[in-house]
């Protein structure tokens, strides 16, 4: 990671984790209600808190949320991502095909790269949709973060380091037709991930009474995206989701339904120009609603 983008992480209460966690109160608690004695050691905290690797033949957390906690360990693809065509080319003097090919190889070795913004969505969900119900309904952690939307939780000053894609000097924030289609893709994966999470839902209590009302909520988000722009792959996550019956033990369709949206968003990802997304606009965020 340049300098620029480690300097700002080191502000975000992401990288503070490692220090400041297993000192509060409410994790020592949410620790206690579960029986662990180590929040840092704890499989049910350390995936999605902090970052792991491989120490004689045991993983152990040797950091908060770091680089490698959002794009994977980088071992199989940062040579491919580091390399611009050569010893002496630059980043600045990559040629197009050369960068497509990187970042296509980089993606297949297993790195998130936000080029792709399906990826990066998912990542942020896997973690801020909580996948314990356990932990929810006995350890009375949060079932979820209530109120992440990826433009205004990635766009902020303490939580945006993009300075790669810039000049160099200034943390920009990513232009508008890519926020556009950030909109649109984390609704898809927030859905994603909040039916997969109705889907383990075992017991009629708080994890998945507060799953299914994150669906429906999701559901209108996108009802009313696709009232703006009629895209068909909008289309395909509704009828995924208004075909499949949210209660427990439904396990098969509802996951059969997250998948059906997975597709969807991949392809939205990767197809549609947020050129031709303006009539989403006036529900985008605003930089004053970014999370800090």
């Amino acid at each position: 990671m340049p300098q620029g983008e480690m300097e700002v992480w080191k502000q975000h209460p992401h990288f503070a984790t490692f220090d400041q966690l297993h000192r509060k109160p409410e994790a020592k608690e949410i620790a206690q209600r579960m029986g662990e004695t180590s929040i840092k050691r704890s499989k049910l905290c350390v995936n999605c808190h902090y970052t792991l690797q491989g120490e004689a033949g045991q993983e152990k957390a040797v950091a908060g949320v770091s680089c490698e906690s959002c794009h994977n360990a980088a071992a199989d693809w940062i040579k491919v991502h580091n390399d611009y065509g050569g010893p002496n080319v630059t980043k600045a003097m990559e040629p197009p095909a050369h960068k497509k090919l990187r970042l296509e190889t980089s993606i297949a070795k297993g790195m998130n790269n936000p080029v792709n913004i399906y990826l990066l969505a998912q990542q942020c969900y896997s973690c801020h949709t909580v996948p314990s119900e356990e932990l929810v309904n006995k350890g009375k952690h949060k079932a979820g973060t209530e109120a992440f939307e990826l433009v205004a939780w990635s766009q902020g000053n303490k939580t945006r380091h993009n300075f790669v894609s810039s000049d160099g000097k200034a943390n920009a924030v990513s232009p508008p037709e890519r926020l556009r289609v950030m909109y649109v893709v984390g609704a898809m994966v927030d859905l994603e991930y909040s039916l997969k999470a109705v889907a383990k839902a075992k017991e009629k209590a708080t994890y998945g009474i507060t799953s299914a009302k994150r669906v429906a909520a999701l559901k209108q988000r996108l009802e009313a995206i696709q009232a703006a722009i009629s895209h068909p792959l909008v289309g395909e996550a509704l009828t995924a989701v208004g075909n499949v019956k949210l209660k427990i033990n439904n396990e098969v369709p509802l996951v059969e339904a997250a998948e059906l949206v997975s597709a969807a968003a991949r392809k939205f990802a990767e197809q549609v120009d947020g050129k031709k997304l303006t009539a989403i606009d006036a529900m985008l965020p605003q930089p004053g609603q970014y999370k800090n």
